[in-house]
């Protein structure tokens, strides 16, 4: 824990990270595809403690959109989950609940209570997604639910028709599931163009995060916005320096 001398040097920035997580389990052994994307729980509370010990507030999307429009300033990040894995409504929101943040996680609205299908190809290990229930007690716990296609698949590789159903389809399924307005967008695999946002403001969502690394300035296009990936050897101290940067 830092005291408030060291705290207070560091000063409110109009660069805001928006970090981004996929799993909160130990790893599985070593050599197994995308190991690197599990964090640990114990390391996943050591990297919040370390934002909060330095004034940072963790906000869904849609609590740090404000924030985003230069509506507001202060020290925060952006927090989000890709895929709704279980294993970060049982690892990860105490934690959350704990420090008073608040995170996105984006679902997969084909595999709601399935799991992550479209890893079977490249031999990653199947883990179980939020059923409905669990959405919902995600939701009520202040946490935001947002929309991650029908299937996951390369957006930019698909048609206009079988695109534009991808990120119109599943809105309504995750609202239902979620029992919450879906205003967030996640592209699965990071991929997108012109096209493909057009699309997704034309479903009226609010905003699109990608897997561009980069810290986001108020004022830039909402349906873009990059984020830091933070994998399973990273540090707290790590996690808060790239906030830093």
């Amino acid at each position: 824990m830092m005291d408030k001398k060291n705290n207070e040097l560091i000063k409110p920035s109009s660069a805001i990270p928006i970090l981004l997580y996929h799993k909160i389990e130990p790893p599985a052994p070593t050599g197994t595809p995308s190991r690197s994307l599990s964090v640990h729980p114990k390391r996943f509370e050591s990297q919040m403690r370390w934002l909060k010990a330095f004034g940072y507030q963790g906000l869904s999307i849609c609590d740090l959109m404000p924030y985003l429009e230069g509506k507001k300033a202060g020290r925060v990040f952006g927090l989000t989950f890709d895929d709704g894995y279980r294993n970060v409504l049982q690892n990860a929101a105490p934690i959350l609940g704990d420090l008073g943040f608040t995170a996105t996680n984006y679902f997969v609205s084909g595999q709601i209570g399935g799991c992550n299908q479209w890893d079977v190809p490249r031999k990653i290990p199947k883990l179980p997604l939020m059923t409905e229930l669990e959405m919902r007690e995600w939701v009520d716990n202040g946490h935001e639910a947002g929309a991650h296609t029908i299937s996951h698949p390369v957006l930019a590789d698909l048609s206009h028709e079988a695109a534009q159903q991808e990120i119109t389809d599943c809105k309504k399924v995750i609202e239902d599931a979620a029992g919450a307005p879906v205003k967030a967008f996640c592209y699965p695999h990071g991929s997108h163009n012109t096209n493909i946002r057009t699309l997704v403001e034309n479903a009226e969502y609010t905003s699109a995060t990608t897997t561009k690394k980069s810290h986001v300035r108020t004022g830039d296009e909402r349906f873009s916005l990059p984020r830091i990936t933070v994998r399973r050897t990273d540090p707290g101290l790590k996690v808060l320096f790239r906030c830093l940067i």
